[in-house]
């Protein structure tokens, strides 16, 4: 992936992302321990990006992780750990703690795998294209390659999952915004509108609804809420 400094989002929008709820996150050293390639100190960009920006790439990464592969044991005792206050962001982080520490490696692994392996096929399908047409590998994914293409990002040698996935969208996302990839001002914001906002929103319903959920309905809840969260921030005026 190319690198440079990727300009702060607008005053209004910085104002709207800036809400109690959002300021109710997990903390930058807990980020970094989830994803220690995205929030390791990095030449050129330690120390300069917008507080704001950090608050939300920190929970696309939480999301994406989540959403990737089943936690370890490590991670689901970190994850019991969250705090949160009376905001709808915060009170998803007690939620998702909560279901953290009732859960065991075991049962997530057979949850995971129910919710998106199954036998076949899991309870849900994460993809782009697979909520906009009902079918995979549909003309979303080559929207998405193309735009990708323009951002300089490329796909990860040995990446079995197709780019519109949605671990690997909130990944870019929290790439975008923590000023890691290279990309012209409002990037971030193109990439939403056209590939995460008409599809991920249901995503994050349909899976905290979901039959097979137990923690992943607090996942759920915290992908719904916090996608609301940047939908309201995103329609407002530059």
């Amino acid at each position: 992936m190319r690198r440079s400094a990727l300009p702060a989002v607008s005053a209004r929008l910085r104002e709207k992302l800036a809400s109690p709820s959002l300021r109710c996150r997990t903390g930058r050293a807990f980020l970094a321990i989830l994803r220690p390639d995205l929030y390791a100190e990095h030449p050129g960009t330690a120390g300069d990006v917008d507080e704001v920006d950090a608050a939300r790439a920190q929970e696309y990464a939480l999301l994406s992780v989540l959403l990737a592969r089943a936690p370890d044991a490590g991670l689901l005792e970190r994850l019991g750990t969250l705090r949160g206050d009376a905001s709808p962001l915060g009170l998803a982080h007690v939620a998702l703690a909560e279901a953290a520490q009732r859960t065991n490696i075991e049962r997530l692994e057979r949850e995971y795998f129910d919710l998106f392996i199954g036998l076949g096929r899991g309870e849900l399908l994460p993809y782009a294209s697979y909520y906009l047409t009902g079918f995979l590998h549909e003309r979303p994914l080559a929207r998405l390659r193309a735009h990708l293409v323009k951002l300089g990002l490329e796909r990860t040698p040995g990446q079995a999952e197709p780019e519109d996935h949605a671990a690997i969208l909130c990944e870019i996302m929290a790439g975008l915004a923590s000023r890691r990839f290279a990309a012209p001002s409002g990037s971030d914001r193109e990439l939403f509108e056209q590939h995460l906002a008409p599809w991920i929103g249901r995503f994050f319903a349909d899976l905290e609804q979901a039959e097979a959920a137990d923690f992943y309905r607090g996942v759920g809840r915290l992908g719904r809420v916090f996608i609301d969260i940047e939908t309201d921030a995103f329609a407002l005026p530059s």
